[in-house]
This record gives C-alpha cells, sequence and structure tokens, in this order.
C-alpha cells in the first residue's frame, strides 16, 4: 500500500472518529428530546462521505492484505458511525410519525426536517388522513367527522397529538452560562456551570439546546 493510501486512510479514520462524535451527540439530543430538533444536514452529509471512505479503505485493506487486527479496528468504525446515523434518521422518522399532523401545521417545525423527511411527513399525513376518512369518519355524524377536532364546538386541534415539551430531562451544560431563568416572570432562577448535570423542564432550556449550549443526555 502505498504512503498516499496510508495518509488518506488516516485521514479518513480521523474525520469519521470527529464526527462520530458529532453524530453521537446529535442522536442523543434527539432521543432525548420530547419534539424534533433541526436536521443537521452537513453532519449526516459528512456522515455518509466517511461511511463511504472507510467501506473503499477496508476494500483497499482486503485487496493488499493487511492485517486482520488493523482491518478489524476499521470496521469497528464504520459499524459505529452505520448504528448512530440510522438510529438517528430512524428517530426522527418514528417523532413524524407521531406528530405527523402537529409538525404539518407549523411552518417552523416543517423547516426543521430535511426535504425527504418532508415528503414523508405529508405522506403520512395523506395516508393517515384517507385512511381515517374511508374506515371510521365517514360513518360518523356530522360535526364528529373530522380528523383534527372532537367536535364542531372544538375550538382548537384538540385531536392532534403534541409533544410534550415540560417533560422534565436530563442535561449537561458545555460551557458556564450563568444565571438561567426557567420561567416567565424570573421566579426561577438557576446558575448553569460548565459541566455540570441537571434535570429540568425541557420548555426552559430549548433555545440553549437549539444553540448547543447544553447536550441532553
Amino acid at each position: 500500500m502505498s504512503s498516499w493510501e496510508d495518509e488518506d486512510s488516516a485521514a479518513a479514520s480521523a474525520a469519521a472518529t470527529t464526527d462520530v462524535e458529532l453524530l453521537k451527540r446529535a442522536w442523543r439530543n434527539e432521543k432525548a428530546a420530547p419534539e424534533i430538533l433541526h436536521f443537521d444536514s452537513a453532519l449526516v452529509s459528512r456522515a455518509r462521505e466517511q461511511i463511504q471512505l472507510l467501506e473503499e479503505t477496508l476494500d483497499d485493506f482486503t485487496d493488499n492484505g493487511v492485517d486482520d487486527l488493523v482491518v478489524s479496528l476499521y470496521q469497528m468504525d464504520l459499524d459505529r458511525t452505520l448504528f448512530l446515523l440510522r438510529s438517528y434518521l430512524r428517530l426522527r422518522l418514528q417523532k413524524i410519525e407521531k406528530y405527523m399532523a402537529h409538525i404539518a401545521n407549523s411552518d417552523d417545525l416543517l423547516s426543521r426536517l430535511s426535504q425527504q423527511e418532508q415528503r414523508f411527513a405529508k405522506s403520512c399525513k395523506e395516508i393517515m388522513e384517507k385512511h381515517l376518512e374511508q374506515s371510521v369518519l365517514s360513518k360518523l355524524p356530522y360535526g364528529y367527522d373530522s380528523v383534527t377536532r372532537q367536535s364542531l364546538s372544538s375550538t382548537e386541534d384538540d385531536m392532534v397529538p403534541e409533544p410534550q415539551l415540560d417533560t422534565f430531562v436530563f442535561c449537561k451544560t458545555k460551557s458556564d452560562v450563568g444565571a438561567f431563568q426557567l420561567d416567565d416572570i424570573g421566579e426561577e432562577v438557576v446558575d448553569l456551570v460548565a459541566d455540570d448535570l441537571y434535570v429540568l423542564r425541557y420548555k426552559s432550556i430549548k433555545g440553549l439546546v437549539e444553540a448547543g449550549r447544553i447536550d441532553l443526555i
């Protein structure tokens, strides 16, 4: 194997390790957050590129008879990256399926999805509405045949599942935040110190999560 191939393989492995940590963080945040978070398209794109590079490197190793221990280490990196990427994408699809109507009614939430996820959300919503209309709603009396509302007297979409943003979550600060207000009137204030663990309402800290100042665990 030539020296430039060695350098390319080492670079691919180093980059993959870095992106694996970022992907693990994105997966952990998505798993712990009650709502769907912003899709990290740049990270997913890099992860897919690293997967391709690692696969090509492993093929190279096989052709050149590289030591089995080295091959197994690269295979472990590849398997780990594949697992995290698939788990991250699967978590997001599960949230879309669960909250499809809620997401479809919010421009902010739709903007958090990738183009493929937006198409998936639209398709899921159309299929579900068609199924409910044909199997249930068409047989109900007038006023009770809405997909989103219990009856005509309902003033809001009370049949649409929404994520519970008041859920308590475990989180870890990445840097000193200082005195942070947890409510709207300033009665709940906590001093957020770097690398400390907290159990807080997601709704209170979602802005810090979105800004990358706090990680969910």
